[in-house]
């Protein structure tokens, strides 16, 4: 907020519109004796008005996209941070266990050959774990389907896992894609899979849903959409899943509306391509 003077009594009060919204208000104290703006004096406020009003929205994008590249910022840290954490609490201590092993068994390779051997085992079962970290760690980063598949494959191949529930129930899932998608950015095709299918595993996991709809559309921008006929059940309590997907979406670029439908829930996020690589 921004003003010059005292403010009087009775002022003249004309919105500033920007982009089809409403962005602020501009108040000019009326004269004395006034009751309303002369014709004349309403006419140049308007014309003042109107780059008031561009400036006055410029300033709030630029605040939403300090604002987003702080979140940015901070997903990031925290990313690298459970990185750092995984390397030194999980496949740290499995690679000096290795060094360990390898070290005891030349240690008896002469002496004990019985001995070497049984080490030379516990080192296989050692190296074996050590490899499934790193291969968590490197689908935790992207994962391989969309490498191996592509996005829709990659999909439908969640989509099929969804397909029985923990208790035993079913859920009818069905993708609607077009034939060929264009080549997407790296880190659009990873924030539109992560968002589709935490969807649905909500879905799956929450909701007393029968069938679930994931529908892609591509036209300048990545439309993706994920539906259940599970019936409304009231407003949605943002949680860890909903707030992820949303900074996924920020992280490119993207908006995430997610809640409640006639049918039952929906999820729809939507990427700029281009906006990402």
């Amino acid at each position: 907020m921004a003003h010059e003077g005292e403010r009087p009594d009775r002022v003249a009060v004309l919105p500033l519109s920007y982009a089809g919204a409403e962005v602020g208000e501009l108040e000019v104290g009326l004269r004395p004796g006034e009751r309303e703006l002369a014709r004349v004096d309403a006419n140049a406020l308007r014309l003042v008005a109107a780059p008031l009003a561009v400036a006055v929205g410029a300033l709030r994008l630029s605040a939403d996209l300090q604002a987003s590249r702080g979140r940015l910022v901070v997903a990031r840290e925290e990313e690298r941070r459970r990185l750092r954490r995984d390397l030194h609490d999980g496949l740290g201590p499995a690679l000096t266990g290795i060094a360990l092993s390898a070290d005891a068994a030349t240690n008896y390779l002469d002496a004990e050959p019985g001995r070497t051997r049984e080490l030379l085992g516990g080192l296989r079962d050692h190296i074996g774990v050590a490899i499934a970290d790193v291969r968590r760690l490197v689908d935790d980063l992207r994962p391989p389907a969309l490498d191996e598949v592509g996005l829709v494959a990659a999909i439908q191949q969640r989509a099929e896992q969804l397909r029985v529930r923990a208790d035993g129930s079913s859920l009818d899932v069905r993708l609607v894609a077009p034939d060929d998608l264009p080549p997407l950015p790296a880190a659009v095709e990873v924030a539109a899979y992560r968002i589709a299918t935490e969807a649905l595993t909500n879905v799956a996991r929450h909701a007393a849903a029968t069938a679930a709809e994931v529908r892609l559309r591509c036209n300048g921008v990545l439309d993706i959409e994920v539906t259940d006929d599970g019936g409304p059940a009231g407003e949605w309590v943002p949680g860890v899943g909903l707030a992820s997907m949303r900074e996924r979406a920020d992280e490119v670029g993207g908006t995430v509306e997610a809640g409640p439908c006639d049918r039952g829930g929906r999820v729809h996020a939507s990427f700029p391509l281009g906006a990402a690589s």
